[in-house]
């Protein structure tokens, strides 16, 4: 059966229906594809940090991940956020399988920037022997970004990258959940998607100030992932769906990114 990554964003988390996690049940009951779940959790993350008094430095917009704040993100994603996800496909009689990246070096991962950003790194290897098991026992694999650096210790991995990484790893298809139905842009005072985009398309689309704010390493991610064999990435709108069954059966839905022009989606 054939494998799909789907990155649930933490801006996002709070929003999706119940309706989404059974079609993902339904999927892998049904032998169409088996999901594979990376998440992230930054709102939370930003919400505990202020909570427990605990100040953030940035360089270049960027946090630097301190100790103090990957203990932080560690607690909300690897606990409270991916307990919260592996609940709500059991309370749909769902097997989820809730994980991190740092149990069993299942995420190995170094430093970037120079370490300029702390404990914030970049993946350099998926044991996706472990996400095969769970797949193969027939359970969901639901997957929080903190990796296994070197030794002890650990680092904070941004989840579209880490969600990139794993379907490069498993050579599958990556389905980024989003709470629009795509990239869009008004043209002639109306409102389009863009069904198909590819890495030129993007570039531009950032220049021209089309694509911005989170959405702009939300795409890069997806054309970064597809040079290491990743099929396909698509964003697609979670609060709709059954837009992930129309993808997959074919139809022209979400945003599809692939490295070079293709005439349609087959």
């Amino acid at each position: 059966m054939t494998k799909a990554v789907f990155k649930i964003g933490g801006s996002i988390l709070q929003e999706l229906p119940k309706s989404f996690y059974q079609l993902l049940i339904d999927l892998k009951e049904k032998g169409i594809c088996d999901p594979v779940i990376v998440h992230g959790g930054g709102p939370e993350i930003n919400q505990a940090l202020k909570q427990m008094n605990i100040e953030s430095t940035f360089v270049d917009g960027l946090r630097v991940t301190t100790e103090e704040v990957l203990e932080v993100a560690q607690m909300v994603m690897s606990g409270t956020i991916n307990k919260r996800i592996v609940g709500l496909f059991q309370g749909q009689n769902g097997k989820a399988i809730g994980l991190s990246g740092v149990d069993g070096r299942l995420l190995q991962a170094k430093p970037i920037h120079n370490g300029k950003l702390g404990l914030v790194g970049e993946i350099t290897k998926v044991e996706t022997a472990w996400i095969d098991m769970i797949l193969k026992e027939g359970g969901i694999p639901v997957i929080s970004p903190i990796a296994a650096g070197e030794g002890e210790s650990r680092l904070n991995i941004n989840g579209d990258t880490a969600a990139g990484a794993v379907a490069e790893a498993l050579g599958c298809k990556l389905v980024l959940i989003s709470n629009i139905p795509g990239v869009m842009e008004t043209i002639n005072q109306k409102e389009i998607i863009h069904h198909h985009l590819t890495k030129n398309d993007v570039e531009a689309m950032i220049a021209s100030g089309v694509i911005y704010g989170g959405m702009i390493p939300k795409v890069r991610s997806a054309l970064a992932s597809l040079k290491g064999g990743v099929e396909e990435s698509v964003i697609l709108n979670g609060l709709e769906p059954d837009n992930i069954l129309k993808y997959l059966d074919g139809e022209k839905v979400g945003t599809i990114l692939r490295e070079k022009e293709i005439a349609e989606h087959v």
